[in-house]
C-alpha cells in the first residue's frame, strides 16, 4: 500500500512538471486545425492545408453551396445566411491563424469559445461532448494564457507589460 501511494505522489509530481507552454502550444495548435479546416470547407479560391501540402493561394469567396448550408441546415436565428456563412467563414480562417501564431490569444479564444457555443445551441445541440471538449480548451486558454512559445508572451517581454505578462509567466517562473 505504501509502495502504491508513493508511485501515485511521484506520477502526479511528475504530471505537475508538465510545462504550461507546451500545454498551451498544443491547444492552440489543435483548436486552429479544427476551426481552420471547418474554414477551408467554405470557402474557394483559397487552399492552405499542411497536412496534404495543397496551396491554393488566389482571392478567397464563399463555396457555392455554403449560403445554402446556412439557410438549410444550420438554420441560424436573426441571422441571414448570406451574412452568418461570410461572418464564419472569416472567423474559422482569421481567429486560427492568431491562435496558431499566439497574437490576441486569449480574445481569439474567446470568439471561438463563442461560436462554439452558438454551433452547440442551435446547430448540433447532440455534439455536447466535441463542443465541451473544445470550450475546456478555450476557457484553458483564456484563464492561463498562450504560453511561452507565443507572439503575446515576446510581445509582453518587449513591452514590459505586467498585465500581459501576468498570463504568460506564473509565480515568476516561466511556463
Amino acid at each position: 500500500m505504501i509502495f502504491l501511494s508513493s508511485l501515485v505522489h511521484r506520477l502526479i509530481r511528475a504530471f505537475e512538471r508538465i510545462p504550461h507552454r507546451l500545454i498551451a502550444l498544443l491547444g492552440r495548435l489543435s483548436m486552429a486545425a479544427v476551426f481552420w479546416s471547418s474554414g477551408q470547407t467554405k470557402v474557394q479560391g483559397f487552399v492552405v492545408n499542411l497536412l496534404t501540402g495543397e496551396v491554393h493561394l488566389g482571392w478567397p469567396r464563399l463555396s457555392d453551396s455554403v449560403v445554402d448550408l446556412f439557410r438549410d441546415e444550420y438554420k441560424l436565428p436573426l441571422v441571414p445566411p448570406e451574412i452568418a456563412a461570410t461572418m464564419a467563414a472569416t472567423a474559422e480562417h482569421v481567429f486560427p491563424l492568431l491562435l496558431l501564431i499566439g497574437l490576441g490569444t486569449r480574445l481569439s479564444a474567446l470568439a471561438l469559445l463563442g461560436m462554439t457555443m452558438v454551433i452547440e445551441v442551435f446547430v448540433y445541440p447532440d455534439a455536447y461532448p466535441t463542443h465541451g471538449t473544445w470550450a475546456a480548451i478555450f476557457l484553458y486558454l483564456m484563464a492561463r494564457g498562450p504560453g511561452a512559445w507565443s507572439v503575446d508572451h515576446w510581445l509582453a517581454g518587449r513591452c514590459g507589460s505586467r498585465s500581459v505578462e501576468r498570463g504568460v509567466r506564473h509565480r515568476g517562473r516561466e511556463q
